[in-house]
């Protein structure tokens, strides 16, 4: 992409030397020129540009007040600003007001060659920053969501209707059905897009990691704590907390994530100075909090302050009109994933899909699809290329042969194997079962 520059003086002369001088440097750099602010901001709002070098004294204005008008337009436009009679309480607010540099003319040519090179460094990556945040909020855009049902429109117009606030949000909903996906669409639909969205599974930790993983530690606060740890409050400041499987937090961490939502403090493990930090927090569980609360096992207090709007995902049984529509979608990732065509579908297969109870939503919809493609032959999905333990209820009931369904499982057994390279742990993964389980059936069948 072409770089483009600003000059603003109203020394005609002065002007039109520094570009060439800055022309000699990048053969293919645009520079655009003005006389004044009022014809620079013109400059601005009709073209984007890299870098800004403005005079400060000026027939219209002051150059240390117009950048923040620059800053305005161009927020990723970095400003050096320059004079003929440098005062230090100038520069000072220039740096404050977000120039990049401050320098006083003549008094080092040679210096401006290498500070444009920083500028235009530091543009350039602030610009390839921000393309990269725009791509992965397009990703996990609400319209990215896949599904046409009326059950997941609400939810997704719910979702879009809290996310430029900065209310807490308690997602419900089964295990599978999304929840983290449709945390990110709220955080990237959010202000705080450009700040970090950062999850943390509550059910996945002991209580004394889960804490410091929260709230970080200082060293020395116990056995192990060599040096200070940030926790991923701090880590998500400015941003996105997303609390996955709440339900599952201990009750005496409860207090203290209660603590943050309502004053924005927590302590670190072994400090006495609290830490501020500004956070909008996400929680998630597949648990009925309220009957939690009765049972004594969670905060009521807690619950009211995160259940001030709630969206209830649905179940992937109670949408099954969206099924094809996944299917689809997921065929499309894993294949590409794998270095495959797009293979055709055949209708038994997604029938098969159809005909299911599903209990671990659309994340176990999309394991079965992974897997099936392992197995596909040809360039088309069909019932057969299923797992054995899909079509487990069907085999038994069209042939009672045991020994074939054995063999069902043993040929669908050494395909992932041959699949994974041998890896065990990746081959139970994708076959749904425990490492322990897979290495008797490798011993059961001499694979």
């Amino acid at each position: 992409m072409q770089k483009r520059m600003l000059i603003i003086d109203d020394e005609d002369k002065l002007r039109q030397l520094l570009a060439r001088i800055i022309q000699l440097e990048w053969e293919d750099l645009e520079i655009l020129q003005a006389a004044t602010l009022k014809a620079g901001l013109h400059c601005l709002k009709q073209q984007d540009v890299d870098v800004v070098i403005s005079d400060v004294k000026l027939p219209d204005g002051n150059g240390v007040d117009f950048v923040i008008e620059i800053k305005k337009q161009q927020p990723l436009a970095e400003v050096i600003l320059m004079t003929a009679f440098g005062q230090i309480a100038d520069g000072v607010q220039a740096i404050k007001n977000g120039a990049f540099d401050y320098m006083t003319k003549g008094d080092d040519n040679n210096k401006i060659i290498p500070l444009l090179y920083k500028a235009f460094d530091k543009a350039g990556m602030a610009k390839r920053l921000a393309r990269l945040e725009e791509q992965v909020g397009k990703k996990y855009a609400f319209d990215k969501i896949v599904g046409q049902s009326r059950e997941l429109k609400e939810a997704i117009a719910l979702g879009e209707k809290v996310a430029p606030t900065d209310t807490t949000v308690l997602l419900l909903g089964e295990t599978g059905t999304g929840k983290e996906v449709f945390a990110q669409s709220i955080h990237y639909a959010s202000k705080r897009r450009g700040k970090n969205f950062v999850a943390v599974n509550c059910s996945a930790f002991s209580k004394e990691i889960l804490e410091s993983e929260l709230f970080g530690h200082v060293a020395g606060s116990f056995t192990g704590a060599m040096k200070d740890k940030s926790g991923l409050f701090e880590e998500a400041h400015g941003g996105t907390l997303f609390l996955d499987e709440m339900g599952e937090m201990p009750l005496e961490l409860q207090a203290k994530i209660l603590r943050v939502l309502e004053t924005g403090e927590f302590f670190k493990v072994g400090e006495s100075k609290p830490s501020k930090v500004d956070v909008r927090i996400i929680a998630a569980t597949n648990r009925n909090l309220e009957q939690e609360v009765e049972d004594g096992h969670f905060r009521a207090d807690l619950y009211y302050r995160l259940s001030v709007f709630n969206i209830s995902l649905p179940s992937l049984n109670d949408r099954k009109i969206d099924i094809p529509l996944l299917i689809n979608y997921f065929v499309g990732i894993c294949a590409s994933k794998m270095n495959l065509k797009m293979p055709k579908i055949e209708d038994s297969y997604v029938e098969a899909f159809m005909n299911r109870v599903w209990k671990g939503n659309v994340r176990e919809l999309k394991n079965i699809v992974e897997r099936s493609l392992i197995l596909m032959d040809g360039g088309t999905l069909t019932q057969e290329n299923l797992p054995y333990d899909f079509l487990h209820h069907e085999s038994v009931g069209s042939s009672g042969s045991s020994y074939a369904m054995q063999e069902v499982e043993k040929n669908h057994i050494r395909k992932v194997l041959i699949h994974t390279h041998g890896n065990k742990a990746e081959a139970a993964r994708l076959l749904g079962i425990g490492i322990a389980t897979l290495y008797r059936k490798i011993e059961e069948y001499q694979l």
